[in-house]
Formats: C-alpha cells, structure tokens, sequence
C-alpha cells in the first residue's frame, strides 16, 4: 500500500486550537515529505474551523469589493496556516445562476463571469500571501447545476459555456484547481468532468490553460458511482493528478491506497511548484489588523 499524497480534514477531526495543531504536527511526522494537508474552508456555510476557536467568515456573496475579498482570502489563510494546512479548497469560481440548486448559492462571490474572476483572484492572492495554497473549483463550472452532486449526477445541458469558463480562465495561472463531478453534452455526454479526458484535456487544460494540479473533488460523493478505487484510476487516467475521497471509511481508503497509481512525474512536478508558488507569495501578516480592516468594509 503506498502512502497518500496527502490528507484532508473535516469538522469531525476538528475540537480545539490546541488538538488541531497536535493532529497536523503528527501527520507531518506520519506522511512522505512534501506531502500536503488540506482543509475546505470556504467561509459561510463551508467552514470547518468555526468559532468560538477561530473566526467567522463571510460567505463569498458578501465580499463586494477586491479588498474585503483579499482580506477575508488572507485571514482564512492565517487561520489555516496556523492550524498546520497548507492548502485550502477555495476560492469557488462558479458563477451565481438564478434558478440553479442552492449547492452553490451564496458560496459564488458573483453572476457576472469577469467579477467572479476578479474577485476569486483577490481571495486567492490573499490565501497565497498567508501562504497558503488555493484550489479554484469546481472546473470547469458547477453553477448552472440543478441538481446538487454530493447527491445525485447533476447534466448542464447549455451549448455555451464561455461565461462559465471565463473565471477558471481568468485563474488558470493558480496552483490548483478541482473538477466538477458534471456532465456536460457540449463535450462528453457520457462521462462527467473528473472523469472525462475530453473535458479535463480539452477543456480544463486546453481552453481554460490550467497548467496547476488537478485534483477530484470528493469521489466518495453520489454523483458517482463504482469503487473508490476504480473511480480514482479512472480519474487519474482522464488526466486528474490527484484522487480526493473524503468518507474516512478504512476499508475502501486502503483498497483506494493499495491500487491506485503511484503519482506522476508530471503531477509531482505541479506539486512542487505550487509548494514554491505559496512560500513565494508569503509575507509577513497582522491578523487583528486585518480583521479590524475587513469589519470596517463590510459594515
């Protein structure tokens, strides 16, 4: 069985500042170097370190403007980067549509593509100045969804995309991104997104030009079905880097460990510059100060 690439926490390993830290101190001591420890932390509904250990967040619907985007970007980053994570499931850049399933409702900074764009830029940017390492989703749009995918196999039947893809394209320079569990008939009918190499080659990596790491969202959601396992190889050979399964099940996680394919060259090279891309960006933050800044705006 060959170790993860790396490991993702929910609210269910989540207690106290304290027991946190002590958790990722001895992941890090457990998993291959380099490997990376995640958290979706969103704001809003999409927060799994919640008060009264950590501050509320704002959900992206509220952030009118780039700075009250990069402030709340970089204080999730602190929060994140102080509890031992490095890389952060956000920001989404799916498009607010009227009339779509209110999976993604308020978690969409906007309807319009180029503000969605701009202001998921500025909350990547504010991640990335905490160092952090930001994941765009859900590629290549989950908006016009009417169905939500932790569900069900949602089909977005619309033959015109370009206003969906704009905001991945206005972010294809992030260090990852993730697929959206969709079909889309313009492109494959048959297979969704994560697993489609029409979709991940052509559109993910072709039109948008994301040229980061690529992981699936949750492959233990019920928009799919088959085996972990069988699901994160055909993802892999689709063109994903990275198998994302979330259920904390043993069984099928070590049946998952034990056949899936060892990482790419190519994989563990995006690995390693969105590593770099994070302690690049990083500088030196005053938390209270920016919490105070950001109260302010959106008072």
């Amino acid at each position: 069985m060959r170790p993860p690439c790396g490991v993702i926490l929910f609210a269910r390993n989540v207690e106290t500042p304290a027991q946190l830290r002590s958790l990722t101190a001895a992941l890090r001591c457990t998993l291959p170097p380099r490997a990376v420890l995640m958290v979706d932390q969103e704001g809003g509904r999409v927060a799994r370190l919640r008060p009264p250990h950590w501050r509320a967040h704002p959900p992206a619907a509220a952030l009118r403007t780039l700075r009250a985007a990069w402030l709340t970007g970089a204080l999730i980053g602190l929060d994140c980067a102080g509890a031992g994570f490095d890389v952060v499931a956000a920001p989404v850049l799916d498009l607010a549509i009227p009339g779509a399933h209110s999976v993604i409702g308020d978690r969409a900074f906007a309807e319009e593509p180029r503000t969605v764009g701009r202001l998921g830029r500025a909350f990547a940017a504010g991640l990335l100045a905490a160092g952090i390492q930001p994941i765009g989703k859900h590629a290549p749009g989950h908006g016009r969804a009417r169905v939500d995918s932790h569900l069900a196999l949602p089909r977005v039947e619309a033959n015109d995309l370009d206003a969906d893809l704009l905001p991945f394209a206005l972010n294809a320079d992030l260090p990852w991104a993730m697929s959206a569990h969709i079909v889309y008939p313009a492109w494959d009918g048959a297979l969704p997104a994560t697993l489609s190499p029409t979709v991940i080659k052509a559109i993910i990596r072709g039109r948008i030009g994301f040229e980061g790491v690529l992981v699936t969202d949750d492959l233990a959601m019920k928009a799919l079905s088959g085996t972990p396992a069988d699901l994160a190889r055909q993802a892999l050979a689709a063109g994903c880097d990275i198998a994302l399964y979330c259920s904390g099940e043993f069984a099928p996680t070590a049946d998952l460990l034990a056949r899936c394919p060892p990482l790419t060259e190519a994989a563990a090279e995006r690995l390693a510059a969105a590593h770099a891309m994070a302690s690049r960006r990083c500088v030196a933050l005053d938390a209270s100060a920016l919490a105070l800044e950001r109260d302010r705006l959106l008072a």
